[in-house]
């Protein structure tokens, strides 16, 4: 079976249990194959990473095979402003954040809500250079494990997003990210828009930002903000120590 959230956000599970991990969220018009139910629970598989968790049977949309596959051949097409609403001719306001999912509403059998969007879209692939500047659009967003928004993000939510946002894809935890493009020896050879990643004792990677120029990066500590780069790892000036130990810096584009 497929389906479509046709919710806000809706919490990705590592379990079928309210009181599970939320593992990443699914966000308005993205869709997905159901590829186990239990109960009340469907465990998922996202069309855009493949990334598995469970969500409650609930908060979701049943939609055809043939619905799938065309949304699947679509471009991609996202709200581009940090909160927006779809609206319905019955007036029902619907508030969607940056990043949901838009060529659903093109398709009369799932849209069957008549939703419309009049808000900022955004598609295709730009270029590298504009990564930073909706890198920006995150500033000071809350920390959140597993969050893909502004309202709560994780540090590879953060880079997911702002790569999808400028039409590239990245998988979705920090490590399988570390696995995709080129590796550079050196942080002289990045350039803003590469990414940085970071690991622990154990040598797993579990941090993820984005280079900026001048040897800073954007990431989500705490909140997404902005810190110094250098070949050790990330410095935190006002806690005047290092906070992150640099593993890898990988070029995307």
């Amino acid at each position: 079976m497929f389906a479509i959230c046709n919710l806000a956000i809706i919490p990705l599970r590592a379990e079928p249990s309210d009181r599970s991990e939320i593992v990443s969220q699914v966000l308005f018009g993205e869709h997905f194959e159901i590829i186990e139910t239990q109960n009340q629970w469907s465990k998922i598989r996202l069309h855009f990473d493949d990334y598995q968790g469970w969500v409650d049977s609930k908060q979701y949309q049943i939609i055809s095979d043939k619905s799938f596959k065309a949304l699947s051949k679509d471009a991609i097409i996202l709200n581009a402003d940090l909160v927006e609403y779809v609206t319905n001719p019955q007036n029902v306001l619907l508030p969607i954040p940056l990043g949901s999912s838009l060529s659903f509403l093109n398709h009369s059998e799932i849209n069957t809500e008549s939703f419309e969007f009049e808000g900022m879209r955004t598609s295709g692939v730009k270029s590298k250079s504009e990564l930073l500047t909706t890198a920006y659009l995150y500033l000071n967003a809350p920390y959140l494990w597993g969050g893909k928004t502004p309202f709560g993000i994780d540090c590879s939510g953060f880079t997911q997003m702002v790569y999808k946002l400028n039409g590239y894809a990245l998988l979705r935890d920090a490590s399988q990210q570390s696995s995709q493009g080129e590796a550079l020896s050196f942080i002289e050879e990045s350039e803003p828009g590469d990414l940085a990643f970071f690991d622990n004792e154990e040598g797993k990677i579990i941090h993820v930002g984005i280079i900026m120029e001048n040897n800073y990066i954007i990431h989500a500590s705490g909140k997404v903000r902005i810190d110094r780069l250098d070949h050790l790892g990330i410095y935190n000036a006002q806690l005047n120590r290092h906070t992150h130990r640099l593993r890898v810096i990988k070029k995307i584009i």
